[in-house]
C-alpha cells in the first residue's frame, strides 16, 4: 500500500516532505494559522487554503485506510481473499469504489439469490454461466432430480436467474460503467404537483424543467431537493436506459445460444431495474447533493471572508442608531473603544414637535461627546433618519461621517446569552443599536459575536450538510481573526476565542486577568493566565497585539521566537527598537539573505522586514462609505434606467444582490455582472464592494429590482 503521503504529495502536487512536515505539526497540535504564518520553512510556503486541503485529504484518506482494514478482515474472515483482490483494495483511494469492491462480500439480509442458494441451486447456477449450455430446461430437470429438489425446472431456473442478477448487480466495473455513464448522460426532469396550480408555488421556473446533471447549478440542486422536500416538486433522473440494457448485455453475453442470450437478457434487465438503477440513482443524487452543498458552502465562506474582513471606519467616538417610524429611533453613543456612554429613544418621524425634541437631542448629544462616526442601521426609515441626521447637524464645523451599516444578525446578538451578559438591563432593541454601531467601528470585533449562518450572507444554508458547514464557517472566521490580529486589551471574549491556540476557557481567563490586573504590557504576561503554557503562548503570541506596550515587536506580526532576529536586523540599521516605525525607508537597504540559517529562512524574514517597516498595520483596506442617490429612498422613487450606487449584500451562484438605499435589494443577474461572460462570479464582485448599478425593471407587487452592472 502506497503511503498517505505520497497518496497526498501526488494528487496535490507537492512534495512529500511538505505533506510529512505539515502533518507532524498539526499532529503536535499547531493550527493552520500559525503553521502558515510562521512555519513557512517547514512547510515550503504552502498557504492556509493548502494547508486545509491536506489536512481534509488526510482525514478523508484515514478513514478509508480504516475501511480498507475492516474490508479485507471480513472478506479474510469468508476465506475468498485473493492476493488479486487484497492489492485492489490497497490501492483504492475513492470511497465509492471501495465500497463497489466490497459489495460482493458484504452481509447481506435475505435477498432473492439467499433463497436461491438456501434451496442448493449455487451449482446449477455456476454452470449455466459457462455459458456453454444448448438446453436449459433439461439441464435444469436433471439436475433437480440428480440433487433431489423438490423444484420444478422453472423454479430452478427462476432461482438460478437471481442468483445471477445479484451477482451482475455487484460488479464494481459495471457499476462504475453506470455510475459513470449517468454523470455524463442524465438529465434532471422536475414537474410541479397537480394539487398546485400555475403561480401557487415559489418553484414555478420547475414546472415543466429540464436540464443536463452537467450544467445544473449548486443552487438549482438545492431548490429542487428541497422543492421535493416540501412536496410541490417531482424529480426524476432521465436518461436513454436501452443503451445502458445494451451495454450491460454486450458485457455479460458471451454465447450465440438464442435460448441462453434471451435468457441472459432477462436477467440483466432484471438486475438493472430491481437491483442496479435504484442503488445508482441514490448514489448520483447524494453526489449531486454533495456537490451542491460544498458549492454553497465555499460561497458562503467566501462572502462570510469578504463581510469580516470589511474595512473598519475606525475607533472613534460613534453615534448608532437603530432607526424606526412609530417605535422611534433606538440612539447609543459609545466610546473610542467600544464601551456604551449613552442611550435614548427619540422620535424624529412623529411629527414636527417630536422631530424638534429629537434633533435638540443629537445636537446635545454632539456637542457632548465629540462624535465622530454616526452608524445608521439599514432597516425601516434608514433614509429618513439619515436624511434627518444631515439636517440636524448641518451647521457643525467638523461634520462626522455618517454611514448605513447593514444591521443583518444585530436582532440575533441583541436576543442571545452574549448580549444578555453584557447589557443585562437593556432593551434588546438598545443592544441591537450597540452591534450596529461597534461593526462600523470595527466588524471583525464585532461580527464574530454573531452565529455565521445569522449574517444572512448564504445561498440555502439550511439545506446543505449542517455539520461541513459549521466547520467551514468556524474556519473562515479563524482565519480572518488571525489574519488581521486582535488587540489583546480590547478584543472580547469571543473574539480571542478565534485566535490561534486559545481555547475559549483561555479566552475568558486573559479577560479575567486583564480585568484584575490592568491592560498587559507585554506578550511575555501571558504565560501568568491561568492554563495558559508554553504550548498555547506559541501558538497565540504572534496574532496578539499589545499597543503602546513596553516592546514595539508587541503590536507586530513578529513572533516572540524571533525577536532576536528582528532585533539584529534593527542594529545592523542603528535603528532604536523603540523608534523603529520612523525609520521605514532605511530598511530596504539590508540584504536578509545574509541572515538565513538552517532555522530562519528567507520567507520568514521577509515576514519580519515587512513588519518593522510597518509596525501596528491593519492588513484591511480603506474604509469607504456608499453614497446612497439622494431622493431615492423608496421602490416607488426608483426609474428604470436610473444609475444607482450600491453595496453588494450577497453574492451567489446566479448573481449579486445589492443594496441601493431603498429598503429592498436589488439583484445583478450573473448575466448582468459585465459585458464580457462571467464564469466565476467571485472575480467580479464581492460581499461589501461598492459598485455602479443601472435598473433594468422594478415589479412594484413582487417587490422586485432587477438591476445591471454592463456598461451601456
Amino acid at each position: 500500500m502506497l503511503p498517505l503521503v505520497e497518496v497526498i504529495a501526488t494528487e496535490l502536487s507537492i512534495k512529500p516532505e511538505q505533506v510529512q512536515n505539515t502533518l507532524d505539526l498539526w499532529q503536535q497540535g499547531a493550527t493552520i494559522p500559525f503553521i502558515a504564518r510562521y512555519r513557512k520553512e517547514k512547510t515550503g510556503n504552502l498557504d492556509e487554503t493548502q494547508l486545509r486541503n491536506l489536512i481534509d485529504r488526510y482525514q478523508y484518506l484515514t478513514e478509508l485506510s480504516d475501511r480498507q482494514r475492516v474490508i479485507i478482515e471480513s472478506i479474510r474472515s469468508q476465506n475468498r481473499l485473493t492476493a488479486h483482490l487484497e492489492a485492489q483494495i490497497n490501492n483504492c483511494w475513492q470511497k465509492s469504489t471501495l465500497e463497489d469492491l466490497y459489495l460482493p462480500y458484504k452481509p447481506k439480509r435475505r435477498t432473492k439469490a439467499t433463497i436461491a442458494r438456501e434451496k442448493g441451486l449455487t451449482e446449477l447456477a455456476e454452470q449455466i454461466k459457462t455459458q456453454k449450455i444448448k438446453d436449459l430446461t433439461t439441464l435444469a430437470q436433471n439436475y433437480c432430480y440428480s440433487h433431489k429438489l423438490d423444484l420444478t425446472a422453472t423454479e430452478a431456473l427462476q432461482g438460478v436467474a437471481d442468483l445471477i442478477a445479484e451477482e451482475i448487480s455487484e460488479k464494481s466495473q459495471l457499476r462504475s460503467y453506470l455510475r459513470d455513464y449517468l454523470s455524463e448522460k442524465a438529465q434532471l426532469s422536475t414537474t410541479i404537483k397537480p394539487e398546485y396550480p400555475e403561480g401557487s408555488t415559489k418553484y414555478e421556473m420547475y414546472r415543466q424543467f429540464q436540464i443536463s446533471i452537467r450544467k445544473v447549478s449548486p443552487h438549482q440542486v438545492l431548490a429542487i431537493f428541497r422543492g421535493e422536500n416540501e412536496g410541490i416538486l417531482t424529480l426524476q433522473l432521465e436518461y436513454d436506459k436501452d443503451v445502458i440494457i445494451t451495454e450491460l448485455c454486450s458485457r455479460e453475453i458471451k454465447t450465440k445460444e438464442k435460448e441462453l442470450r434471451e435468457f441472459y437478457q432477462k436477467i440483466i434487465v432484471d438486475s438493472f431495474k430491481r437491483l442496479i438503477e435504484p442503488s445508482i440513482v441514490r448514489e448520483i443524487r447524494a453526489e449531486l447533493k454533495n456537490w451542491a452543498d460544498l458549492a454553497s458552502i465555499e460561497t458562503f465562506a467566501s462572502n462570510l471572508r469578504e463581510l469580516l474582513l470589511a474595512p473598519p471606519a475606525g475607533m472613534k467616538p460613534t453615534l448608532a442608531i437603530d432607526p424606526g417610524l412609530r417605535t422611534g429611533c433606538k440612539v447609543v453613543v459609545l466610546s473610542e473603544t467600544g464601551k456604551l456612554s449613552a442611550y435614548e429613544v427619540i422620535y424624529p418621524h412623529l411629527g414636527e414637535a417630536k422631530r424638534q425634541q429629537a434633533s435638540q437631542k443629537i445636537k446635545e448629544i454632539f456637542n457632548k461627546y465629540n462624535i465622530e462616526l454616526v452608524a445608521i442601521g439599514n432597516g425601516t426609515a434608514s433614509r429618513e433618519t439619515e436624511k434627518f441626521i444631515t439636517e440636524t447637524i448641518s451647521d457643525l464645523p467638523t461634520k462626522p461621517q455618517i454611514v448605513i451599516v447593514n444591521e443583518s444578525g444585530a436582532s440575533v446578538y441583541s436576543a442571545s446569552d452574549l448580549a444578555r451578559a453584557e447589557f443585562p438591563d437593556l432593551d434588546v432593541t438598545i443592544r441591537g443599536a450597540i452591534s450596529i454601531g461597534r461593526r462600523l467601528q470595527d466588524p471583525l470585533a464585532e461580527l464574530v459575536k454573531i452565529e455565521p449562518k445569522s449574517i444572512g450572507v448564504g445561498q440555502y444554508q439550511h439545506d446543505v450538510d449542517q455539520k461541513l458547514l459549521k466547520k467551514k464557517l468556524a474556519e473562515t472566521v479563524e482565519s480572518c481573526v488571525n489574519y488581521v490580529g486582535v488587540d489583546l486589551n480590547t478584543a472580547s471574549a469571543e473574539l480571542l476565542s478565534y485566535v490561534s491556540g486559545i481555547t475559549p476557557t483561555l479566552a475568558n481567563n486573559i479577560v479575567k486577568y486583564r480585568d484584575s490586573n490592568g491592560p498587559f504590557v507585554n506578550r511575555q504576561q501571558l504565560l501568568k493566565v491561568p492554563k495558559l503554557g508554553n504550548k498555547a503562548f506559541e501558538q497565540a503570541a504572534g496574532f496578539l497585539r499589545i499597543r503602546d506596550g513596553e516592546n514595539p515587536l508587541d503590536n507586530t506580526a513578529v513572533h516572540p521566537e524571533s525577536y532576536p532576529i528582528a532585533t539584529r536586523i534593527l542594529n545592523s540599521l542603528n535603528i532604536p527598537l523603540l523608534e523603529m516605525s520612523q525609520y521605514s525607508t532605511k530598511l530596504p537597504q539590508i540584504d536578509i539573505k545574509e541572515l538565513v540559517t538552517k532555522d530562519v529562512g528567507l520567507p520568514t524574514l521577509e515576514d519580519i522586514l515587512q513588519e518593522l517597516a510597518k509596525p501596528g498595520r491593519d492588513p484591511r483596506s480603506q474604509f469607504q462609505r456608499v453614497n446612497f442617490k439622494s431622493g431615492v429612498e423608496k421602490l416607488e422613487d426608483l426609474v428604470r434606467g436610473m444609475e444607482l450606487e450600491g453595496i453588494v449584500t450577497n453574492v451567489v451562484n446566479f448573481g449579486a444582490f445589492v443594496d441601493i438605499g431603498v429598503h429592498q435589494d436589488g439583484l445583478v443577474h450573473i448575466s448582468q455582472l459585465a459585458n464580457h461572460f462571467v464564469r466565476d462570479i467571485h472575480e467580479v464582485v464581492k460581499v461589501g464592494q461598492i459598485v455602479r448599478v443601472r435598473v433594468l425593471e422594478v415589479n412594484l407587487d413582487l417587490r422586485r429590482i432587477s438591476l445591471t452592472m454592463k456598461c451601456d
